[in-house]
């Protein structure tokens, strides 16, 4: 089931499935790199105005699934721009965001009406001399059956647009809601399950 915070911006209510801390693994394979397993925290929260902000981390993961190093991180903000009744069947997505080995990004998308889907691709890429070769890319994001999936594809001067990262990601759960959740229940808490 998917809350809608009181205080969240009516602009972004379509865009509150993200909402949240999501965890989960994936793999990362691209040209030129060392393929591998990695780990992947997501945050997507809110403040009121009319965006949400994204955190992304990522570490590479050995064959026992322990943190070995990390492998990136991004920041960034997601904004719905322009159709937010989404009468023409998608409402516009626009996502700015920086990544810890100097890339910027722009990407622009859609939202599909009636799914929680969203299909991403860059407008526009700046990065500082130190980092590697990118020319552009593109992203899907979906929440199914309550776990948020996501694939990345990415291009660089020699490399054409190629899938480069997925990840498979659940929900982490609020603890104080939890502790809420269980002053709600009766006395002994065991009739709750009679």
């Amino acid at each position: 089931m998917i809350e809608i915070p009181s205080d969240l911006h009516k602009d972004v209510v379509p865009l509150a499935f993200l909402l949240g801390t999501w965890e989960g693994a994936g793999v990362y394979d691209f040209p030129g790199t060392e393929k591998c397993n990695f780990g992947q925290e997501i945050i997507f929260r809110h403040d009121g105005r009319p965006f949400l902000e994204f955190r992304s981390r990522t570490w590479v993961l050995n064959n026992d699934g322990e943190k070995v190093r990390p492998l990136e991180n991004e920041h960034g903000f997601w904004r719905i721009t322009t159709n937010p009744h989404g009468t023409s069947g998608e409402r516009e997505i626009e996502f700015s965001s920086v990544r810890d080995d100097g890339t910027v990004e722009i990407w622009y998308g859609k939202l599909h009406d009636g799914k929680p889907q969203i299909d991403l691709a860059t407008d526009a890429v700046a990065r500082i001399e130190g980092s590697a070769p990118y020319s552009g890319g593109k992203r899907l994001y979906g929440l199914v059956k309550e776990e948020l999936l996501w694939v990345g594809e990415k291009s660089a001067p020699e490399v054409p647009l190629r899938p480069y990262m997925s990840a498979q990601l659940k929900k982490v759960l609020n603890q104080a809601k939890l502790i809420q959740d269980i002053a709600d229940l009766p006395d002994d808490g065991i009739a709750f399950f009679r």
